[in-house]
């Protein structure tokens, strides 16, 4: 009889060690790479992302040489960043990048890393209507033009290429927007050879773009008030040259005063 209930007693004790011991069950013990990678699926289908990423972690460290594993070191990338995590999901989509550079789905490891950065343009877009640039780094839309240069040079047939190209161009016209932008604060600030500088930096890095008419003014205009004539008047030939119907010029033609001394723009 003592020994039933010595039996019984430990197996009560062991039982309650089970449940306060603050360890839970795994419910995916025992399941596949196929389990857990379709489980993980259906997670981020019902956008439950940080589930996701669960299972997608658990599928990498049990079952790390398959072709589920690094299937799933992209979409871990993708989960995190749709969850919020950008750092994360970015460093998932160089890991990937640099463990499989041969990889068949390599382009959209490329392509997600630029779509996790350019997802925080705005962030730095807020320059239009924030009055202090000085402090404004726009890193992230920098590598995210890095990350939609490499689908499109060295996948040119990828199926992400055209997008990658059309969001290059966006980057191009809002990256040459903020130099212009910090250009500008300078020069209102009198802050002339700073002003000279980024509206330069703007020149030769975007030239294409939109906002180098008015770079190129702002160089005029603070090599002026330098004394720099010989630069003042290299840029006013750029100016004349390449935008001959600026409204900057518009002003000036009917009169003998050079265009940059009565031009005073409503920025």
């Amino acid at each position: 009889m003592r020994a039933s209930l010595l039996v019984v007693f430990l197996a009560f004790v062991l039982a309650g060690c089970g449940l306060f011991s603050g360890k839970e069950e795994d419910e995916t013990a025992g399941w596949s790479a196929q389990r857990l990678y379709g489980e993980a699926k259906d997670a981020m289908k019902s956008k439950e992302w940080a589930q996701a990423v669960k299972y997608f972690e658990k599928l990498e460290a049990r079952y790390p040489y398959g072709r589920f594993a690094q299937q799933a070191q992209l979409e871990i990338a993708y989960a995190q960043w749709k969850d919020g995590e950008r750092a994360s999901a970015v460093a998932a989509a160089d890991r990937f990048i640099k463990l499989y550079p041969n990889h068949p789905n390599v382009d959209y490891a490329y392509y997600l890393k630029g779509l996790i950065n350019f997802n925080e343009q705005e962030g730095f877009l807020t320059f239009l209507t924030t009055p202090d640039m000085t402090d404004r780094d726009p890193k992230a839309s920098r590598e995210a033009f890095e990350s939609f240069k490499e689908v499109v040079t060295r996948f040119p047939e990828s199926k992400y290429a055209e997008d990658s190209a059309a969001r290059m161009r966006y980057l191009v016209n809002a990256l040459a927007s903020h130099e212009v932008a910090v250009a500008r604060y300078y020069l209102r600030r009198t802050a002339y050879l700073a002003a000279a500088n980024r509206a330069q930096y703007a020149i030769q890095h975007y030239p294409q773009a939109p906002a180098i008419e008015e770079a190129v003014y702002i160089m005029v205009r603070a090599y002026d008030a330098l004394g720099m004539t010989d630069l003042r008047d290299a840029a006013d030939r750029v100016m004349q040259k390449n935008f001959p119907e600026s409204a900057y010029l518009k002003g000036a033609r009917k009169t003998n005063v050079p265009w940059w001394r009565i031009w005073d723009p409503d920025w």
